[in-house]
């Protein structure tokens, strides 16, 4: 199997994979989307799947909820370690958003999984299963630790091992975090992600190594490389070793407004140390079953029967009294009134993918109530959309944005399109995603002629969601709570 990096060409943030006889899997980031903690499947390392999520609630917080004001935009759920280990799969992450860490476990990948939470917050974590029966946590950033848990991993183990085991003191915008824990042939590595301000000035990937758990780490900054895109290094995740005994990084690169996007890096061990490769666009790998046929990460979907297409994810936790499917489609209800997209509960996206992807989408409106919209949504702190919304003289079509400048984010904008003569529209959203030339622009269907609405929109990766633009179909109350909104008949193609 031959391909270019990236792998995904989409946003699968701070992965760590493993290898479980012939198969490959991968945990990754999901933050606010639920159901959460995503994992994906692989034969080859290349071509990758969706196969579940472990959390369809995690804390079930007012936050996660989009409740009372609050949500956990740029928070929840973060870089998770996955591990199996005598017949268990085990993930460990921290929501940040609670400060707490939340072990999950099962005997089989597809679960049911069971959850219990820790007070204890480990930042970006590594659980290693020692020989002797112990098992050990890595976390934080700069200041790395090693701590000792209990046998079942519900807290720190009394009187044991709890260490600095490594102090970024360099020149750096970010100092050691992303930890990966591993035991090989006898000795203790440590992976990182790192920054430092010398040099290139962009992330790298450290590795350090001890002849003992609670010996001295030695190492060095191992792979420097972005490709040549923007500067953007590539660095943060696992390593995971084949069947015929290659071994292989799966790092992310962030990539403009699609996201942290996972790339594959081979390397070799030489004199004891891992040695990547200089310029890895390209990676071949042999696949542990070559005639496997992958399921896409995105998919098109009628909306009119249960269950909805894998490939969704509700923005924050879903109010599963407000939504329904029907023959005619997805119908999203309200139960507030709210200001802004943001704040609208029952968001149903999907992740964009280079470097083009467009989703189309038929909205009616029907049930709206004044002051009422629905449609679809370039979903970041930046977003634009189109919706149909629901006036005193009738039904119009809108378009809301708010465009980046600098550090603080203008206020929304919301632009006349035209009116309508009637409550249903077909509504589209390209999203091109390019050497960070990205750029979102709607349209609608008038006569079955594809109109633009104003123009494209410039897409901006931020902290304040953390996350690559997705595509996303929304409905909210600006004035009376109780409207409602269908979908159906959604088309999601790439190119």
């Amino acid at each position: 199997m031959h391909c270019e990096n990236p792998i995904i060409r989409s946003d699968y943030p701070d992965p760590d994979v493993i290898r479980v006889d012939d198969t490959y899997y991968m945990v990754t980031t999901t933050m606010h989307m639920f159901p959460g903690v995503q994992l994906l499947r692989s034969f080859d390392l290349i071509n990758w799947e969706h196969l579940c999520y472990v959390a369809d609630i995690i804390a079930d917080t007012p936050a996660q909820r989009l409740d009372a004001g609050k949500g956990i935009y740029g928070k929840g759920m973060w870089a998770a370690t996955l591990r199996y280990h005598q017949g268990v799969f085990h993930i460990l992450f921290v929501c940040n958003d609670t400060g707490k860490t939340y072990h999950y476990t099962a005997s089989e990948i597809t679960g049911p999984w069971s959850c219990h939470e820790l007070d204890e917050f480990y930042h970006d974590a590594s659980l290693l299963f020692d020989d002797d029966g112990r098992v050990y946590v890595a976390y934080g950033n700069r200041e790395i630790h090693i701590t000792e848990l209990l046998p079942d991993l519900s807290g720190p183990r009394p009187g044991g091992l709890d260490r600095i085991a490594l102090v970024d003191e360099g020149d750096v915008r970010l100092g050691y975090e992303g930890s990966h824990l591993y035991k090989l042939n006898g000795k203790y590595w440590l992976f990182f992600i790192h920054w430092p301000n010398t040099g290139h000035g962009r992330r790298t990937q450290a590795c350090f190594c001890a002849d003992t758990i609670d010996g001295e780490f030695r190492g060095r900054d191992i792979f420097d490389e972005d490709l040549g895109f923007h500067n953007m290094g590539i660095a943060q995740g696992g390593i995971v070793d084949t069947p015929d005994g290659d071994w292989y990084m799966v790092l992310f690169q962030d990539s403009g407004a699609v996201g942290r996007i996972p790339t594959l890096v081979p390397f070799e061990w030489k004199d004891g140390f891992p040695c990547p490769a200089e310029f890895p666009k390209t990676v071949e790998t042999r696949s542990t079953r070559p005639q496997h046929q992958y399921k896409p990460l995105y998919s098109s979907d009628t909306l009119r029967a249960l269950p909805l297409s894998e490939c969704w994810q509700w923005n924050h936790q879903p109010h599963n009294d407000l939504w329904s499917v029907t023959p005619d489609g997805l119908r999203i209800t309200t139960d507030r009134t709210v200001d802004t997209v943001e704040q609208a509960v029952n968001t149903l996206t999907q992740r964009a993918f280079l470097p083009v992807s467009e989703m189309d989408v038929t909205v009616d409106g029907t049930a709206l109530n004044v002051g009422d919209y629905a449609g679809i949504c370039a979903l970041q702190g930046c977003y634009t959309l189109l919706a149909l919304t629901r006036r005193e003289d009738g039904y119009a079509l809108v378009k809301q944005s708010r465009k980046s400048a600098g550090r603080d984010r203008e206020e929304q904008r919301e632009e006349l399109i035209c009116a309508l003569d009637k409550p249903v529209v077909r509504l589209r959203l390209r999203l091109k995603v390019q050497d960070m030339t990205d750029c979102a622009r709607l349209y609608w269907l008038d006569n079955d002629v594809w109109r633009e609405a104003g123009d494209g929109h410039k897409l901006v990766y931020r902290l304040d969601h953390f996350m690559g633009v997705r595509f996303a179909l929304c409905c909210w109350s600006g004035k009376k709570a109780g409207g409602s909104a269908l979908f159906n008949d959604c088309e999601y193609r790439i190119s």
